[in-house]
């Protein structure tokens, strides 16, 4: 027991340190680099006093440019990686990703249709959100009403909502001034955190923190829900409540991550099979450990998609390149074994 819990806090311990890394290098790249020591230095002047040996344009950089972006990259990262490992438990399917409830297709239709009427900025958010967890919550209810598996009924229910969505934002692009509105429909699909600052940052934070506490609090019983149904339930504990309170939480943060982000794939998928590669099986470890990871991975990819080309890429472009060819990876070296 003792060599698992010290195993827990070891592997917890290094992703936490990996997390840093990347959050620190991730100043230092970019048309204005910050060195790390000139990076501490800048942030620790807001608490100590620090003498400034820096250029004001450095500190707007850090405070006003780089922290919000790494911050909502951060946050994202882990709402993806840990809603993928959620539904993955909880459909007890590796294949399960964050849109497998038609949230993704549903928010995706509110930013396209909000777009078109000329909303921008936090009004395209707003609709993004509402859209998406108004297709989960249709989802719910046409599942819970079926029949038998309750939880084939989510996985079909999610299926027809989401082709609905899908073919009503397929529509609202065909409908779109292709001078204007399409451009930015397809821009915001494809899915990018060019331009996010403070704004979106203090939109997120407090819903994301709320989505968030939930899971990490019912993780140790996170682990009931990959068992059979009639075999949770014999344990005498609120199988479907606990069900249901992590399908919300994941829910949220992944209409969150639309409505500030748009469509970023492959985060959700991949992120929960290296998890439990590297941390296991055991939820506890599991949950912080996916959050960690998804957040480093995305920060990282983020920097990328700033850095590589004079004008940025898109991050869902970079995520699908990276994720498609290490899921296959996955999928032939499970096959060998």
């Amino acid at each position: 027991m003792k060599t698992t819990e010290r195993r827990r806090k070891e592997v917890l311990a290094a992703l936490i340190v990996i997390y840093l890394a990347v959050f620190i290098l991730s100043f230092s790249i970019g048309r204005f680099p910050v060195s790390p020591i000139e990076l501490i230095r800048i942030m620790l002047s807001r608490i100590l006093p620090i003498e400034k040996t820096w250029a004001a344009q450095a500190e707007a950089v850090v405070f006003s440019i780089r922290l919000p972006r790494i911050a909502v990259s951060s946050l994202i990262g882990a709402a993806l990686a840990l809603s993928g490992y959620i539904f993955q438990i909880i459909f007890r399917n590796p294949m399960v990703s964050p849109d497998v409830l038609g949230c993704s297709a549903g928010a995706g239709f509110g930013a396209a249709f909000a777009l078109l009427l000329g909303m921008s900025g936090s009004g395209v958010s707003l609709s993004a959100f509402i859209a998406g967890l108004a297709a989960v919550m249709i989802v719910w209810r046409i599942g819970s009403v079926m029949k038998g598996n309750h939880i084939l009924g989510l996985i079909l229910s999610g299926i027809m909502v989401s082709s609905v969505f899908q073919s009503a934002t397929s529509f609202v692009k065909l409908v779109a001034d292709p001078e204007n509105e399409l451009p930015a429909i397809t821009y915001f699909l494809m899915g990018s955190l060019a331009g996010t600052g403070k704004e979106e940052l203090m939109l997120i934070i407090i819903p994301m923190i709320i989505a968030f506490i939930p899971v990490l609090l019912l993780s140790w019983r996170l682990n009931i829900l990959s068992l059979p149904e009639e075999e949770a339930l014999s344990l005498g504990l609120p199988v479907r409540m606990i069900r249901a309170i992590a399908i919300a939480s994941a829910s949220l943060m992944t209409a969150l991550t639309v409505a500030v982000a748009g469509m970023i794939g492959w985060v959700g998928l991949v992120i929960p099979h290296i998890t439990r590669m590297t941390a296991g099986t055991d939820a506890r470890t599991a949950v912080p450990a996916s959050m960690l990871l998804g957040a480093a991975f995305l920060t990282a990819v983020d920097t990328a998609s700033r850095s590589m080309a004079t004008s940025e890429i898109p991050i869902g472009i970079l995520t699908s390149f990276i994720g498609a060819p290490f899921f296959l990876y996955l999928i032939i070296r499970e096959g060998q074994r």
